[in-house]
């Protein structure tokens, strides 16, 4: 049976006990964090805060799937800069971020965050790759020692320029020496390729680590245009075992009704399959 998971910064500004009792109630069992929500500065959250944050989520029965919007909200990091020393720190900010996400019990980290990695007008593509493969290649030990994935996140041209589609993300996995990278594939993303949905996941099932279910319209799984249908199917079809996490970014239908009809859909949908 799939399982389904949600994004925290979906509920806002909710007591995290409401948001947690709201989320199991509809049937979510993951629970995904972006870590500006603990602290703008991972490094910030106290041993006991990530104790008590990581109980609190399990008491309502949920699992702490991993991390995401890992740069968001940060100040003087960057993927693909030729800046080493921006670079640098920027791994040393990773390294952080892989302790926090196991401390909290999760096992992925989807990479995202485009403001802090899309190209410069002075970086070529293949700089880029350069780049970015290099600091990537260097959390290996760290990723390996704390049993964490680092996802990359295709996203589309008008969030950044840089991994706009899932086969530059491949073309870059080429280049990075880990065992520990795979590959994030989100709906809204993939509507802006010119490759069906299904066809995507389908080439790139070898990968794929986690699966996020949104609309173009920014909204949830069935809140749109997209038939998440074919979709669910074609995640059975491929063996996929992992995740289905709902992040949404329009929040202006309200946090419950965002995670309910969500789940809503994904529930249809999969028992359809």
């Amino acid at each position: 049976m799939r399982q389904f998971a949600i994004c925290n910064e979906t509920f806002g500004d909710w007591p995290l006990e409401k948001a947690l009792e709201t989320a199991a109630e509809l049937g979510y069992t993951g629970w995904e964090v972006a870590p500006f929500m603990l602290n703008t500065d991972a490094r910030l959250v106290t041993p006991s805060q990530r104790k008590q944050y990581r109980e609190t989520v399990e008491s309502f029965g949920l699992k702490i799937i991993g991390l995401h919007w890992l740069l968001a909200k940060t100040t003087g990091f960057h993927l693909t800069t030729h800046d080493v020393s921006v670079r640098q720190a920027t791994a040393a900010y990773f390294e952080e971020l892989i302790r926090l996400c196991s401390d909290l019990g999760g096992e992925v980290m989807v990479l995202g965050s485009p403001l802090q990695r899309n190209r410069g007008a002075d970086l070529s593509l293949e700089d880029a790759h350069r780049n970015s493969a290099q600091l990537l290649s260097s959390l290996d030990t760290s990723l390996g020692r704390n049993r964490i994935r680092i996802a990359l996140e295709p996203l589309g041209p008008e969030e950044g320029n840089f991994l706009n589609t899932a086969d530059e993300a491949r073309k870059l996995n080429g280049l990075i020496e880990s065992d520990y990278v795979g590959l994030h594939l989100d709906v809204k993303a993939m509507s802006s390729e010119p490759e069906p949905i299904v066809d995507i996941i389908r080439s790139h099932s070898d990968w794929m680590i986690h699966f996020h279910a949104n609309d173009p319209n920014r909204r949830g799984p069935g809140m749109g245009d997209v038939d998440f249908g074919p979709i669910m199917k074609t995640l059975d079809d491929v063996g996929y075992k992992g995740w289905a996490s709902v992040e949404v970014f329009d929040y202006s239908l309200g946090a419950y009704q965002l995670a309910a009809d969500s789940i809503a859909t994904l529930k249809r949908c999969s028992a359809s399959c």
